[in-house]
């Protein structure tokens, strides 16, 4: 089991941008993939990112709507997961959670408790 608990969001303006965290209790990037997910008022969950394990190779991959702007990344010392928004639009204003999955079991993995990203016009 891993804790996972997300930082960053606030309020820009469209165009701007933003840079989450998502700690991580324990070290789980050699075997786990972390994602970020979102949620936006009256809609369903939908995947933002992923970034796989160290094992898997790293690879970063992202939804058609945030590709060109949103970056994963993480900081395997400080068992941390981040996503870098830049040219924010009004559309991605959602509540953004961290998920990590342990890639060999799979399952719904864990998640953090979300963090609110409102983009204005």
């Amino acid at each position: 089991q891993v804790q996972l608990v997300e930082s960053g969001g606030g309020w820009v303006q469209s165009g701007g941008s933003l840079r989450l965290s998502c700690a991580a209790s324990r070290s789980i990037f050699s075997t786990y993939t972390t994602a970020w997910y979102r949620q936006a008022p009256g809609k369903q969950r939908e995947w933002v990112a992923r970034i796989t394990s160290i094992t898997d190779g790293g690879m970063r991959i992202y939804a058609s709507p945030v590709k060109g702007r949103f970056a994963i990344s993480r900081d395997n010392a400080k068992n941390t997961v981040y996503l870098q928004m830049n040219s924010l639009k009004p559309e991605d204003t959602a509540v953004y959670y961290c998920n990590a999955v342990p890639e060999r079991i799979g399952g719904l993995g864990s998640w953090g408790q979300g963090t609110q990203v409102t983009v204005s016009s």
